[in-house]
């Protein structure tokens, strides 16, 4: 009898790996290589596309707005210098407010405008010019604590009154005159010059004395009325000493300016010239 055992193992129904039996295992389908581990790939999806693109069209119809006007300005600029070339063309002088620094309200450049030999002089006149406008502010100061201190308010108020109208009286009247005088180089305005001129010289003398015409001169802090004072109150004695030192200067100061301006009219034969101009007229 047949032992169960005896059976062959490499008989032909079983498979055997190394037979050349065409009997083998099917292979796998092929699946394509995924390196995502079965995970989709993330797609960027924009959000909001139509704010974006509102917000493109705004920053276009910005540009557009500053390149319009960009050509506006240039526009401008170009008339602007046409005119001027034009106005140069004809003699015509822009005059473009550039003084006081802080608040620009006249034209003044003397280094620019002035010839060379006459700057040095015309320093000098403008300096009497800002030396008439701090000796009334010192004696607006001045006659102040005197009004506070001695009860008289109305000695101040003239001196403020002095202020106010001396100064766009003197710039007006022989500062400018002068200036436009030597800036041309010419004798038409030398004549106003010389009158109003003196004025401010006889302005300034008259304060530096303050002679007790109106009350009593003390709305000047000249000398008279600083002798007066200094008795009673030796602190506005030594303000008004000091105004009428600074009228002094400015007197003097602006005696040698008359001098020298009327040596270079007679000099320089513009008093012929202005001869001339008197007999056109």
């Amino acid at each position: 009898m047949a032992s169960p055992f005896d059976r062959n193992t490499f008989h032909e129904d079983q498979i055997n790996p190394f037979s050349n039996s065409n009997s083998r295992l099917s292979p796998l389908p092929l699946e394509p290589v995924d390196f995502n581990h079965g995970h989709a790939v993330p797609i960027d999806i924009p959000l909001n596309t139509s704010a974006d693109s509102r917000k493109r069209e705004k920053l276009r119809e910005k540009e557009k707005e500053l390149h319009a006007k960009e050509a506006e300005l240039r526009k401008r600029e170009e008339h602007v210098k046409r005119l001027e070339e034009a106005a140069a063309r004809a003699g015509i002088v822009l005059e473009v407010a550039n003084w006081p620094p802080f608040l620009p309200l006249v034209h003044h450049d003397i280094t620019n405008e002035v010839p060379i030999h006459l700057q040095k002089l015309l320093y000098i006149g403008f300096a009497t010019f800002l030396g008439v406008v701090g000796c009334l502010l010192w004696n607006i100061l001045a006659v102040a604590a005197a009004g506070i201190t001695l009860g008289d308010v109305k000695i101040w108020f003239l001196s403020v009154i002095y202020f106010v109208l001396g100064v766009p009286l003197a710039y007006l009247l022989w500062y400018r005159p002068l200036y436009r005088t030597f800036r041309k180089d010419s004798a038409v305005n030398f004549g106003w010059f010389f009158l109003f001129y003196l004025l401010h010289i006889g302005f300034c003398i008259f304060a530096a004395v303050a002679p007790p015409i109106v009350f009593k001169g003390r709305s000047f802090t000249g000398f008279l009325s600083a002798v007066d004072i200094i008795s009673k109150h030796p602190f506005l004695g030594i303000l008004y000493f000091i105004g009428f030192g600074l009228f002094c200067l400015e007197s003097i100061l602006s005696i040698w300016v008359i001098q020298q301006v009327y040596m270079y009219f007679r000099g320089m034969g513009k008093a012929a010239e202005m001869r001339e101009a008197a007999r056109r007229t």
